[in-house]
């Protein structure tokens, strides 16, 4: 049964279910647009993730059918009600880009389950997500730059190393909605689903991946977070030190094991 966790914020919901856990980003009377509070509650999410080993997998959604309009700053420039939210902005250091995933990064895969605006800041919330599911009408884009505005969420960097120079170059400096089939053909998402299951279609992936031993799912990808634009040769070198711990590991040991007996592994995360 999903509890609440007390890092949520009041427009930020931090659930967890067995492995998993689901952020909720929850201010749907503004699309769900950015404000202190939620990027609060959205950094000590991702850490949360990362320093619990029985968290395996995250999902990020929004409140209301919608994902994310994008930063409100006038509601950014206000100090939270909340007097806990404003000690934890003191706190974490550059919460505002811990929220947005331009850093701190969970450990674990995390998940989008995109319904509604998922635009400027939502798109970039989106692509430092692992697994994109989104609805068939929903509505992607950077609009930064007809706003004379800049990505700062770090999507002129990820999105051509993410999807190619001229699918990126096509969304960032024509700054025009892209649909779900077009993000789909770009590479961009993995699932287009009927509108109002994307979550349901998110907790599915989420326990497969949950299924998976976590500390294979994890070195995946750390390998490919610290790998990524080396040579292969100097990649390979460190695949090899994240890789043979995990094959040396219980949880190698217990996976063969279930192989053998025909039966479902029983991971520890050992």
């Amino acid at each position: 049964m999903a509890r609440t966790l007390p890092i949520s914020t009041e427009h930020c919901t931090v659930e967890q279910d067995g492995h998993i856990v689901v952020v909720t980003m929850n201010r749907p009377e503004a699309r769900n647009a950015l404000s202190s509070a939620m990027l609060v509650g959205l950094a000590d999410a991702w850490a949360y993730m990362s320093e619990t080993p029985e968290v395996r997998v995250g999902i990020l959604t929004g409140a209301g059918g919608q994902f994310c309009a994008g930063a409100d700053l006038k509601a950014m420039g206000r100090p939270p009600s909340d007097p806990r939210v404003q000690e934890r902005m003191s706190q974490i250091a550059n919460f505002h880009w811990k929220g947005l995933l331009r850093e701190g990064q969970p450990t674990v895969p995390l998940i989008c389950a995109v319904e509604g605006y998922a635009v400027a800041g939502g798109t970039e919330l989106l692509v430092g997500t692992d697994l994109r599911v989104v609805a068939e009408d929903a509505t992607l884009g950077l609009y930064e730059a007809k706003r004379g505005l800049f990505p700062m969420g770090g999507c002129a960097i990820r999105l051509p190393r993410q999807i190619g120079y001229a699918n990126a170059m096509d969304i960032l400096l024509t700054a025009r909605s892209v649909t779900p089939s077009e993000a789909l053909s770009m590479g961009l998402i993995n699932q287009v689903v009927p509108s109002g299951t994307a979550l349901d279609a998110a907790r599915v992936l989420a326990g497969q991946i949950a299924a998976c031993g976590p500390l294979a799912v994890q070195a995946i990808l750390r390998t490919y977070r610290e790998t990524a634009h080396l040579p292969e040769p100097e990649a390979l070198k460190i695949s090899d030190e994240i890789g043979w711990p995990v094959i040396a590991s219980q949880d190698a040991k217990e996976g063969s094991l279930a192989f053998k007996e025909k039966r479902p592994p029983v991971f520890t995360g050992e």
